[in-house]
């Protein structure tokens, strides 16, 4: 059997490396998961880039204000603007285009703060002008574990074949 797959019974098979992971939401819900273990929800200093490693491109991370579009990205990774050195860094998650995968995710940032949970959404959107089929996650942090400061987003997608089935539902798990 091979080392990087192991079955196993129960809570065992949740706690495969973090490597051993091929998807990139599982991977990164799984880190926070760790992370928030004993305490209310993961800071931001235990989402070390490190360990997330190349898939930094497929994230963002948004430093929460009141309202909501005054919230700030810190970092928004390549992979979910419209195009390529057009940097969200700094700016207010009211500033980013609602077509790309960025904006996606942060439209889903008043239901996250309301039901202060993790979320996984699942749908189909827009991004850099194409029709995309697309999986994410925003995770919550908190420098004191209850009050939430900061989100953590990570975002993978592929472009839409004719031959998926076209939904224009989203689906949202809470985590």
């Amino acid at each position: 059997m091979s080392e990087l797959w192991q079955a196993d019974n129960g809570a065992d098979a949740q706690t495969q490396s973090l490597y051993d992971e091929r998807r990139l939401v599982a991977r990164v819900l799984r880190h926070w998961t760790e992370m928030a273990t004993g305490r209310g929800f993961p800071r931001l200093i235990d989402i070390d880039p490190w360990m997330v490693g190349d898939d930094w491109t497929n994230c963002l991370l948004v430093a929460v204000r009141s309202p909501i579009e005054d919230s700030r990205f810190v970092v928004v990774g390549d992979n979910l603007l419209s195009a390529s050195g057009r940097a969200l860094d700094g700016a207010t998650v009211g500033q980013c285009p609602r077509n790309t995968l960025a904006g996606v995710m942060v439209s889903n940032l008043p239901p996250l703060m309301s039901e202060r949970r993790g979320l996984i959404i699942e749908g189909q959107a827009t991004h850099r002008g194409a029709a995309i089929l697309y999986r994410g996650a925003l995770l919550p942090l908190s420098e004191d574990g209850v009050v939430i400061d900061h989100v953590l987003g990570a975002a993978n997608h592929r472009l839409l074949h004719p031959e998926d089935p076209h939904t224009a539902s989203t689906r949202l798990d809470w985590v």
